[in-house]
């Protein structure tokens, strides 16, 4: 009798037809495939999305940045020190300030900053996503970089002009107004992110030169770590090194400027996760009903199965084996429909395109699906959608187990 419950949950899975299964297991597996395909794409595109995000934006703003209550003297000495440290990649002077570019009757406030453009490499991947023109043509008398979206917003093209307005106020006879001066894009770049249209680079030495700082200063320090989601703690135990302890340093990191972002898109992730768990829930319903309904129409062969010495146990596992077969064969089928699904989704979505002749993702800065399978995230998809197979497989296969003989065979 080992082998019963197999055999006749196998037995009870396949249609009386001679089909592989009959329409309520079919219709049930469905319902849970595409469940669980549905939870595979769109954790996968999200994380995606997630990974292109930390890529692009943290790998171009500052991890952590160093600043003291003055401008930083002599900041050589600092990043030599800085740099010693186990938990610090590498380290630039930093400077950033807000200016006004404008071009063609058109303006656009931006983040200008000043960088060193033989090291920006060793601390951003913003030089790797340069298409046209090259950091290096930045130089301490001229010469700015800018995004693709703030290229194509003001008309302006590599080689053209464009001014800039300042924050800083330089004073004359005639009263005080903000310093301008006209500058030629040597670069562009496309991060496919909002740094596009508010993030503008120039030599460190002429953004020093706009704020009237002397030779040699820097208004602060910016450091890539080994760990960017450490960034807090590893700035903590920097201020309490010889280095930073006996002056007024603080320090910034990513987690203040752009943390809730990420924060943001964790919580929406959640949120997304238990509406698709929600709906295999759902889905899962079917088994229960598959379960009920067979046992019903089951109930005399449950009762002869009894008065030849059946017990209860054994007929519990055989609807617990219809429900787990229902569920493992919607588990694999689903794994594989969002397996397949997923690397080819912007396939699918071009075809749409091509459809309705209509661009889907022209206003969105990342204008493609992205998608990044964790093992993690699927196994536990499968161990929680088992779970649910187990669980509502249960309850009906108790209740065949304690139905009476005598009363379903009476009327026989």
């Amino acid at each position: 009798m080992s082998s019963l419950p197999i055999f006749l949950g196998y037995k009870y899975f396949r249609s009386k037809k001679g089909a592989f299964a009959s329409f309520t297991s079919v219709m049930a597996i469905a319902g849970l495939s595409l469940g669980v395909a549905a939870l595979v794409i769109v954790l996968s595109v999200m994380n995606g999305f997630e990974r292109e995000l930390q890529t692009r934006i943290l790998g171009v703003v500052p991890q952590l940045i160093i600043r003291n209550d003055a401008n930083i003297q002599d900041y050589d000495e600092l990043i030599s020190q800085l740099t010693q440290f186990e938990d610090v990649v590498s380290a630039t002077p930093y400077i950033e300030t807000q200016g006004l570019l404008s071009a063609n009757n058109r303006a656009r406030g931006v983040f200008l900053t000043g960088i060193m453009p033989d090291l920006e490499s060793s601390i951003s991947i913003l030089p790797k996503h340069v298409y046209s023109g090259s950091l290096e043509k930045l130089n301490s008398t001229g010469g700015i970089v800018i995004g693709a979206w703030l290229s194509r917003y003001l008309g302006i093209d590599l080689g053209d002009s464009i001014s800039i307005t300042t924050t800083n106020l330089r004073t004359s006879i005639l009263g005080s107004f903000p310093r301008t001066l006209e500058l030629k894009v040597v670069g562009i770049f496309e991060l496919k992110a909002e740094l596009d249209q508010s993030l503008a680079l120039i030599h460190h030495d002429l953004a020093s030169n706009l704020l009237n700082f002397v030779p040699n200063e820097t208004q602060g320090v910016r450091l890539k770590t080994t760990d960017l989601f450490k960034a807090d703690l590893i700035g903590f135990n920097l201020m309490k090194s010889k280095a930073l302890a006996n002056d007024n340093y603080y320090f910034t990191s990513w987690q203040k400027t752009h943390g809730t972002l990420f924060s943001a898109i964790k919580l929406e992730k959640r949120l997304i996760s238990l509406m698709l768990f929600l709906i295999i829930t759902v889905a899962a319903f079917n088994i229960l009903s598959t379960l009920v309904m067979t046992v019903k129409s089951k109930e005399r062969e449950i009762a002869i199965l009894k008065t030849m010495g059946c017990s209860r146990l054994e007929l519990t596992f055989i609807f617990l084996t219809l429900g787990m077969i229902i569920g493992i064969l919607g588990i694999l089928i689903g794994l594989i429909l969002g397996l397949f699904i997923t690397p080819n989704i912007n396939f699918l979505i071009l075809f749409i395109e091509g459809l309705i002749d209509r661009s889907l993702m022209e206003n969105y800065f990342i204008n493609y699906f992205p998608y990044e399978f964790r093992p993690i995230q699927i196994i536990q998809i499968i161990i929680s959608i088992m779970f649910l197979t187990i669980i509502f497989s249960y309850f009906p296969a108790a209740r065949a187990s304690k139905l009476k003989p005598a009363t379903i065979l009476r009327h026989e």
